[in-house]
């Protein structure tokens, strides 16, 4: 490490985005019981959230996504920005985290919000964030593909394990306040998940607004919009030469850059971390 990432409770945070009073006010943030999260594992599906939650929550009403940078409109409750702009932030507000469940702040359990839980094939998962450490300035340089299978298998990435992440989540004993989407479902029925979405958040919406959200929120849409595909983030932050961060938006990426020995290593050690586990791991339907 070179000295870009803070440890939190085990966790690599990059301090570019993070600091000890940002985390602070991350563990002491008091939760409005009608306040909405999305939860993720970096690189799985979180700006496609940022984009359909306040689509939803605003009736169709697309202003806000078109106007408003994501990291401002939905921003992260552990970083830096978070202090700016939710307090006065007006009900409902939406909010994002890549913190597992055990540290949460007290507030999220005390309190009745909804959290919107996204997984995604932790292949893929790991081949874009391959590509996003190659072009984000504060973070570490990835190094070689195979370095950094090792390194994400061994948790030595942010937020840790990808399989600690995931046990956190599904095992949190929160009934009905969440729901769980996978990435896969939103590329292969993208209007059906945000009917879903619709209904979990009490939005009743028609299905032309659920349609007008959906072509919205399209992968090819969100490539084109400023808000939402980071080209506003000077290129020192992020060198868009080196990769876009929004990529590919597909799902089995990872089969173009994955050797059949790497593919079967990597699955091992996802298998015999999360055995025991109920979940359900992609690839049990290939």
């Amino acid at each position: 490490m070179d000295g870009k990432y803070l440890t939190y409770h085990g966790l690599l945070c990059p301090k570019e985005t993070h600091c000890a009073d940002s985390l602070k006010y991350f563990e002491e943030f008091q939760c409005r019981d009608d306040d909405v999260f999305i939860i993720t594992y970096p690189k799985s599906g979180t700006t496609w959230m940022q984009e359909i939650v306040p689509s939803l929550l605003s009736g169709g009403d697309l202003t806000a996504v078109t106007t408003l940078p994501n990291w401002d409109r939905v921003p992260w409750l552990e970083e830096k920005r978070a202090a700016l702009y939710l307090k006065q932030r007006p009900s409902p507000r939406i909010i994002v985290s890549h913190m597992p469940f055990h540290l949460m702040p007290p507030s999220f359990l005390s309190s009745k919000v909804k959290a919107i839980y996204v997984t995604r094939d932790p292949r893929d998962v790991l081949v874009s964030s391959f590509y996003f450490h190659q072009m984000a300035s504060f973070l570490d340089d990835p190094g070689t593909f195979d370095e950094f299978i090792e390194k994400f298998l061994n948790g030595e990435v942010l937020f840790g394990k990808w399989t600690d992440h995931m046990k956190s989540w599904q095992k949190a004993d929160i009934g009905n306040k969440i729901m769980y989407v996978t990435y896969e479902a939103m590329i292969k029925d993208l209007k059906g998940v945000i009917g879903s979405l619709s209904r979990f958040l009490d939005q009743d919406l028609s299905d032309e607004v659920l349609e007008a959200v959906a072509k919205h929120c399209s992968f090819n849409s969100m490539k084109t919009n400023t808000m939402s595909n980071y080209s506003l983030v000077p290129q020192q932050f992020m060198d868009t030469s080196k990769s876009s961060f929004l990529r590919k938006g597909i799902a089995g990426d990872w089969k173009n850059h994955f050797s059949p020995e790497q593919e079967a290593k990597f699955r091992a050690v996802i298998e015999e971390e999360m055995e025991g586990s109920d979940v359900k791991l992609c690839w049990s339907e290939e």
